[in-house]
């Protein structure tokens, strides 16, 4: 008889097109995926983004790094009351490098589906390594979805936040900049810890601008595309 984990899993088309989703709402899915340091103002432009798109009646939904880290991709800390030691150790994520593959991934995921669903799923997260989020992108160009295949569609929009790390210290809204520097806070990105640039990004922004033009310039981008 065999073992449960060798139980094959196969793919169902949905009975609704992904196509026929998009024409409801009046936009194409995508991901539009902010990456950036932290204080770099990733978080105020998306959810700015996400309120200019709610105005011009696009469907849209903001996935915050932070909000994440409460739900989906909770610590052990936060897994532990509810689940027992042993799951909290086993599921939980914490910040190694190992722990934030696995958060990518798991929202990456996510964000795929809301893409497969006609919504512009909008994240924002450091994601600092570029391996973790050239995985995200390969796997929305290369899904199952037929209409994907047939239009040739890149849905993964990487959108660099380009702020110098002393401009994201001297905001440092959390206090998470100074308690690195302090030695408190171990393998903080930027400080003790990399951030990979993007390469190639689809759009780059000044994050010394001011966040409203910044919006701007990713709605611009999203017109210019034909996905609004």
């Amino acid at each position: 008889m065999s073992n449960i984990s060798e139980v094959e899993v196969h793919w169902h088309e949905h009975a609704v097109s992904r196509a026929e989703r998009e024409l409801l709402n009046g936009n194409s899915g995508c991901v539009v995926w902010f990456t950036g340091l932290s204080a770099s103002g990733k978080s105020t432009i998306a959810n700015l983004l996400d309120h200019k798109l709610h105005q011009l009646g696009k469907h849209s939904f903001v996935l915050d790094g932070d909000n994440v880290r409460h739900s989906l991709n909770a610590s052990p800390a936060i897994l532990r009351g509810a689940h027992g030691e042993e799951f909290a150790q086993r599921f939980g994520l914490g910040f190694s490098a190992q722990d934030r593959e696995e958060n990518i991934r798991r929202i990456g995921a996510v964000a795929k589906l809301f893409a497969e669903a006609g919504l512009i799923a909008i994240t924002a997260f450091i994601s600092p390594y570029r391996a973790d989020r050239d995985r995200v992108r390969n796997s929305l160009s290369n899904q199952n979805n037929t209409d994907n295949k047939q239009n040739n569609r890149n849905d993964f929009i990487e959108i660099f936040v380009d702020t110098p790390l002393e401009i994201c210290e001297q905001r440092d809204p959390k206090g998470l900049y100074k308690k690195a520097r302090a030695g408190e806070l171990k393998g903080f990105t930027g400080i003790d810890d990399p951030y990979e640039t993007p390469l190639n990004p689809e759009l780059t922004l000044d994050g010394k601008k001011n966040t409203k033009e910044l919006t701007d310039e990713v709605i611009n981008y999203l017109k210019a595309k034909n996905i609004i």
